[in-house]
């Protein structure tokens, strides 16, 4: 097995006087994709936050390639190689397509890499490439979901932690996302893809973890997942698409 990339171990959160996180660990493989897994509520997204530093942990630690980042603000950890594209839209809305995405690569690769960058996004989104001067806002949920790939895709980061990109997309839409994260980790990238939608993501993974009420209830092979899931959840469960 690779070695990881990121390791995080017992990672507690709270919001307020609500815990949502209950040491929860886990590691992600240099070049590994890990399917993070659970039903609405389970605290996946508040995992997410924690690891890539836009929600404070209480306790536990993160580290990124040996180096401990528990506490780093999110733009430093953003720099050490982690890209989070978030649950929800994560663009500019006012921008357009184009300027979302040179905006993007400016700031990753300096003003001489934006042409190459750019033909390299839409060549991986075509649908993005004729909506290049369509203001971003008013794209459709799955175009906005390409567009936060596609800043990606173009530069790849060494971990994408991808949270929920499928939430509320019809399923030729996340054929398109999920054909994107695939090229993402072609590219070399790592990938932690936490999802309710479990089919897509298991097809994409190596390994599982499933949380539930902020804890980690199952881990092991995608083979598992279904039928873990299936006995700790029971009617909760998350969905199959």
């Amino acid at each position: 097995m690779s070695p990881a990339l990121l390791e995080a171990d017992g990672l507690c959160a709270s919001y307020g006087s609500y815990r949502a996180l209950f040491g929860v660990s886990l590691e992600v493989p240099e070049g590994s994709a890990v399917a993070l897994l659970g039903s609405n509520g389970a605290g996946k997204s508040t995992f997410a936050r924690v690891l890539t530093g836009l929600v404070p942990a209480s306790s536990g630690s993160v580290r990124l390639d040996g180096h401990d980042v528990t506490g780093m603000p999110a733009w430093r950890i953003a720099r050490m190689g982690v890209a989070h594209v978030p649950e929800g839209r994560g663009i500019f809305s006012s921008l357009s397509v184009e300027e979302n995405l040179s905006l993007s690569f400016r700031r990753r690769m300096g003003r001489g890499g934006i042409g190459e960058a750019l033909d390299k996004a839409y060549a991986g989104f075509p649908i993005l490439a004729e909506r290049r001067r369509q203001q971003a806002g008013t794209l459709s949920g799955g175009q906005q979901r390409m567009l936060s790939l596609a800043k990606v895709l173009a530069v790849p980061p060494r971990l994408l932690v991808a949270d929920e990109l499928s939430l509320g997309l019809a399923p030729v839409v996340v054929d398109a996302v999920y054909d994107g994260l695939a090229e993402i980790r072609r590219a070399g990238t790592a990938l932690l893809v936490v999802e309710q939608h479990i089919d897509r993501a298991l097809a994409l993974a190596e390994h599982a973890v499933l949380l539930a009420k902020g804890e980690v209830a199952w881990q092991g092979p995608p083979s598992g997942a279904a039928e873990a899931m299936e006995r700790i959840l029971g009617s909760g469960r998350a969905e199959r698409t």
